[in-house]
């Protein structure tokens, strides 16, 4: 398997090493191979060839079978032209490569369910969800949209406008992730207002007739925000469309308590997907040893899950190992709590490693 690794920015370089480490364990465990080479993303690509996104990144990216990204972005690009900051070439590589849906857990492990925001007696329920984003179509890229003068103001649109197509291959992609996890989905959007949404849930139904086995469900998106956080147990998948998904798959991770444990997956029909850590570059603790790696690890499970085939019980052992390296004690900076063992991001990936 030939992967892509774009460390990026800020603690990037540091959290990929770790995980690299972990995929080298899991090829030595598991009888497989894995090719690597590096490339160049966000601000490290800007200071190297003066764009974010090098035409040899897209090129090796779409010669590869899965793409690892650490992150991007940071204050030292802050005050470029928002057209070639760190971000679009994040932005960029996505629509190169055709990344039309975001996978995105929300699991809390009990080992951190102080560090959650809700209630003991919610969080005792669990949390364990997988929200599924469209990531390239509805109001962000929908057409017309800009700011003009009429009747003498300002005026700002956008359009949200959805194709059959893209609803039917979203609705695709969570069926095929609910039968992976406990079969249920729910499909998130406001078809008691909008008619983009309107023909979203029409499609989404016929799709389902594929899948009989999958329990799906209907929810507004105002009540899904709702629910979120009065009863997240109560979800399995949810598939929504970008806006929604945007807005949902933020408020997902954060009753998580911290998104330095969370992973994310973009993927596309054909194309290699994309696994990378939700969080950002944090470049005030870069160099210092302090970040976590443990979403970027959990990302590579996720790689493995998804771009590898059969490497499921690969995926698996990662996310074991991480969760036995929690029982322990081992904690970074972001999750640490009274009593924990406080480790930097290298002793953390060691722990990991020998759990594994």
């Amino acid at each position: 398997m030939k992967i892509c690794v774009m460390p990026g920015d800020g603690i990037g370089r540091e959290i990929v090493a770790q995980a690299l480490r972990v995929l080298g364990r899991v090829g030595e465990k598991f009888g497989a191979r894995f090719e690597t080479e590096e490339a160049l993303l966000g601000g490290a690509a800007i200071d190297a060839t003066g764009g974010p996104l090098p035409e040899a990144t897209v090129k090796l990216c779409q010669a590869s079978d899965a793409v690892l990204l650490g992150a991007v972005g940071g204050p030292k690009w802050d005050t470029l032209d928002p057209s070639i900051r760190p971000e679009r070439g994040l932005l960029g590589i996505r629509k190169a490569l055709g990344l039309f849906a975001n996978l995105r857990p929300a699991s809390l492990f009990p080992e951190l369910k102080q560090a959650c925001y809700l209630r003991p007696d919610i969080v005792d329920k669990g949390i364990d969800l997988l929200v599924v984003r469209e990531l390239t179509g509805g109001a962000y890229f929908g057409t017309p949209k800009g700011v003009e003068v009429r009747d003498g103001e300002r005026v700002g649109f956008n359009t949200m406008i959805y194709s059959e197509h893209e609803i039917r291959r979203i609705a695709k992609v969570g069926f095929e992730a609910a039968k992976k996890r406990r079969g249920r989905l729910c499909s998130v959007d406001k078809a008691n207002v909008l008619d983009v949404s309107r023909l979203w849930r029409e499609v989404v139904l016929e799709v389902a007739a594929d899948y009989p086995d999958i329990e799906l469900s209907h929810m507004y998106v105002d009540n899904a925000a709702m629910q979120l956080v009065r009863d997240p147990s109560q979800f399995d998948v949810i598939v929504t469309e970008n806006l929604f998904g945007d807005i949902l798959s933020d408020e997902a991770s954060v009753i998580t308590g911290s998104i330095g444990m969370l992973p994310s997956a973009s993927v596309g029909e054909k194309n290699p997907g994309l696994f990378e850590p939700i969080h950002g570059s944090a470049p005030d603790i870069a160099g210092q040893d302090k970040a976590n790696p443990l979403a970027t690890i959990l990302s590579v499970a996720m790689l493995l899950r998804y771009s590898a085939g059969d490497l499921a019980e690969a995926a698996e052992a990662i996310e074991a190992a991480v969760k036995k390296t929690l029982q322990q004690g081992y904690r970074t900076g972001d999750i640490r709590e009274a009593g924990c063992r406080l480790v930097g991001c290298a002793q953390m990936g060691d722990a990991v490693l020998a759990n594994l």
